[in-house]
């Protein structure tokens, strides 16, 4: 069983930087891809980014390009979401999702695991 454990949120002002960390388990196979999802204050879950199990493929939404970064670590199981500029609309509950079909998906529901979120909030 996939378990996926988020770390690395809090508040910090506009211009601001935040890491993300997803510690994870149980990936019983070197095809995983992962991803990063947000969902803002009575809005639906949106997809940011998603990475490759070799990471040598990443995605993201347009209004991150430039300014976040998705990495990871086999070695260590953690999925990373490096977010620099941050501003007030990337204000959200950050989730991390594992997809064992390797697709990194823009879609929610092409993932099969998911972790309990994190809190991002950004000051102006």
């Amino acid at each position: 069983q996939v378990q996926l454990v988020e770390s690395g949120g809090g508040l910090v002002q506009a211009g601001g930087s935040l890491r993300l960390s997803c510690a994870a388990s149980g990936l019983t196979s070197s095809t995983y891809a992962m991803g990063w999802f947000r969902r803002a204050p009575g809005k639906q879950r949106d997809f940011v980014a998603a990475i490759t199990w070799s990471g040598r493929i990443t995605r993201y939404v347009d209004s991150v390009k430039g300014r976040f970064t998705i990495s990871r670590d086999n070695a260590k199981n953690t999925v990373y979401l490096q977010m620099n500029s941050l501003k007030p609309e990337d204000t959200a509950v950050y989730y991390c999702a594992a997809d064992r079909l390797g697709r990194i998906s823009g879609s929610y529901y092409e993932y099969d695991s998911w972790g309990q979120g994190t809190q991002v909030s950004v000051s102006s």
